[in-house]
Parts: C-alpha cells; sequence; structure tokens
C-alpha cells in the first residue's frame, strides 16, 4: 500500500487545517500519528477500514475528525481549534490491527508538517 500525505501549513491558533492521505488501497485500518523531535510517535485517530467505527487519541478527541472518501481512496484529517501544541510532522498509516500503537502499523506515508503560530 501507498500512502501519500498532504495538506500541512501554518495556521493561526484557533484555525483549521484538513489533512489529506491518498491510498493506493483502502482495505486497511487507517490513522494518523504525529511526532515532533525528540518524541516517540503519537496517535491521533483511526477509522476501520470497512465502517464508521473511529478511534481518537486524548489530544485529538472532540477536535479532529477522521474520515474517508471511498470513492478517490482518502482518509482525511479535519482539525479545528489547533493549538501551538499541535505542531508536528503528521504521518498517516495503514494496518490490520485495530490499534493506538505505530508498531501496530505496517505501510506508513511521507509526513506532512503542521505548525500552529501566530
Amino acid at each position: 500500500v501507498q500512502l501519500q500525505a498532504s495538506g500541512g501549513g501554518l495556521v493561526q491558533p484557533g484555525g483549521s487545517l484538513r489533512l489529506s492521505c491518498a491510498a493506493s488501497k483502502l482495505n486497511y485500518n487507517m490513522a494518523w500519528f504525529r511526532q515532533i523531535p525528540g518524541k516517540e510517535r503519537e496517535f491521533v485517530a483511526a477509522r476501520w477500514w470497512s465502517g464508521g467505527a473511529t478511534l481518537y487519541g486524548e489530544s485529538a478527541e472532540g477536535r479532529f475528525t477522521i474520515s474517508r472518501d471511498i470513492g478517490d481512496n482518502t482518509v482525511s484529517l479535519q482539525m479545528n481549534r489547533l493549538k501551538p501544541e499541535d505542531t508536528a510532522t503528521y504521518y498517516c498509516a495503514a494496518g490490520s490491527q485495530w490499534d493506538k500503537r505505530p508498531s501496530h502499523y505496517t505501510f506508513w506515508g511521507q509526513g506532512t508538517q503542521v505548525t500552529v503560530s501566530s
């Protein structure tokens, strides 16, 4: 599976940003993680491959929404009410397991940088 993440950029605190992950196949669970230098990769959100079940990390709950567009094999992450602490490189991932741990995801896209700053 090939994954291509896009949509990162600079946004002011309180603003919104939408990340997209184009996948060559969508028959895997899809997830978003983020990472800042020197820290472990952090789980953000996941979506079950065949239905609407979603899972969110504590930092994303209530502000971020993961969705999928089967028509163009894309998984998106809508991020609202962004905070400076959301600044990180965001990665999309695909895997067969339903899990928050990055080690349980097999395929990874390149990261896209999100910077929240005034």
